[in-house]
């Protein structure tokens, strides 16, 4: 007997909401952090093979496309942080109702671009 099953909805068919675009940037950034990691590794191998080793690899990141990938990361890492702080609340039960969710979203975009920004203007601007 052969039941004819609806098939699932391909992704063109369904429209983006704020929690899926959340969801999978979460995602995405803790990838990252994880690649953008290597670059702490780098400098700390910079650091310790003496000052012609660090001249290069100063010479590299202060390249404007790596200021760009820096500020990359940097972002992707407050965003991880205040969305994981977010799930934190979840895990506890807290801010499931749709309305809250919405707003908790908005709450971590704007809180990950406000501490990016002070963070590389605190770095411009010793």
């Amino acid at each position: 007997m052969t039941r004819k099953r609806p098939l699932s909805p391909h992704l063109q068919i369904y429209k983006p909401q704020l929690t899926s675009i959340l969801s999978i940037l979460h995602r995405a950034t803790g990838v990252t952090l994880s690649m953008g990691s290597i670059i702490l590794v780098l400098w700390i191998i910079a650091l310790t093979l003496g000052e012609e080793t660090y001249a290069m690899f100063s010479l590299i990141v202060n390249h404007w496309f790596s200021k760009l990938v820096l500020l990359g990361f940097t972002f992707g890492l407050f965003y991880h942080l205040s969305n994981g702080i977010r799930h934190l609340f979840w895990d506890a039960g807290y801010g499931y109702d749709l309305k809250v969710a919405y707003m908790s979203g908005s709450v971590v975009v704007v809180a990950s671009l406000f501490f990016t920004a002070v963070t590389w203007l605190l770095i411009f601007f010793k």
